[in-house]
């Protein structure tokens, strides 16, 4: 179950990655014509760090075979998923939000304006999302034998 744990979660890193690309692509920095993000960027990358420093330390107990690194890597996980948890609460809204025109014509007062996080495919937070709770299942179930 170690190995299907790594593959998992490295399918969610992959995932995550690519809304953080989007997220970074998308976010525009001079302020015009975007609406502000509602992921705060510490909260961003904390998330992304966290599920760094996670991987790695679960493919260090496949590598060494000590309980100790499962749990750590299970108890940074478990970081990882609240703040996950926390982007997801936020992303919610900003997906119900109001639509973009089908027509390429300008609202009355200038361009719509999005957050970045709009642009995030569903389908994408999905699967992000069901392969992390897969991980951090299989995880739990890995570490406690």
């Amino acid at each position: 179950m170690g190995f299907a744990t790594v593959i998992t979660w490295f399918g969610a890193v992959l995932l995550g990655l690519y809304m953080l690309a989007v997220w970074l692509i998308e976010n525009d920095v001079t302020g015009r014509g975007v609406a502000p993000s509602r992921l705060p960027v510490p909260i961003v990358f904390a998330h992304l760090g966290l599920a760094a420093t996670g991987l790695s330390v679960w493919v260090a107990f496949l590598i060494f075979n000590r309980k100790t690194l499962a749990w750590t890597a299970v108890g940074l996980l478990g970081a990882v998923a609240l703040l996950g948890l926390t982007m997801f609460a936020r992303w919610i809204p900003v997906h119900r939000g109001p639509a973009r025109p089908d027509t390429p014509a300008q609202p009355p007062g200038g361009p719509l304006a999005v957050p970045a996080e709009s642009n995030f495919p569903v389908v994408v937070v999905a699967a992000h999302g069901l392969l992390a709770v897969t991980t951090l299942i299989l995880a739990v179930l890995t570490a406690a034998g």
